[in-house]
């Protein structure tokens, strides 16, 4: 009677790593890939939050008699461009829409009274809205004033003539 040893021989496991070696390095990028992708999807959803939570502040300031420039201003929290317009009393306006509002990395383009532009930092990667990066133009020098200068640029863009920002 003959004994069969069971089992793989050397050449069949050499060849099933071999498979998923190359599965492996054929996934590995396009998975990194998503990883940031939902990362920046993920600061473009923080700067549409903190827009609206700048806008519902504006409406309540408003309501308050608190002026509010007419002309553009870029803001965010400890940051005033203008002395008339103290941006930490829009920082205390957004904390009941935005909890993060003393704490996070934003700033705010206000045109008429309304936010119009915003950027603003999600970990590591920046966002804006109302017109958001992707992953494929995602610049890889990006900071908090060259996201909101491209996003400013982009929205003059697409909106009409009497809604420019400049």
């Amino acid at each position: 009677m003959k004994t069969t040893k069971k089992g793989f021989t050397l050449i069949e496991l050499i060849v099933v790593i071999a498979i998923i070696g190359v599965l492996a390095a054929i996934l590995v990028p396009s998975m990194l890939g998503y990883v940031k992708k939902s990362k920046i999807q993920s600061a473009n959803s923080a700067a549409a939050t903190i827009m609206k939570a700048a806008n519902s502040a504006l409406e309540e300031m408003d309501e308050a008699g608190i002026d509010i420039p007419t002309a553009q201003q870029t803001m965010g929290p400890g940051e005033a461009d203008d002395a008339e317009f103290d941006t930490n009393t829009l920082v205390e306006y957004m904390k009941p829409y935005f909890e993060g509002a003393d704490t996070a990395k934003f700033s705010v383009i206000v045109k008429n009274g309304t936010a119009c532009v915003c950027a603003a930092k999600s970990g590591a990667y920046y966002g804006s809205s109302p017109i958001a990066y992707t992953n494929k133009d995602y610049p890889s020098d990006a900071s908090l004033g060259s996201v909101l200068e491209a996003a400013k640029v982009k929205y003059n863009k697409s909106a009409t003539d009497t809604a420019k920002l400049d």
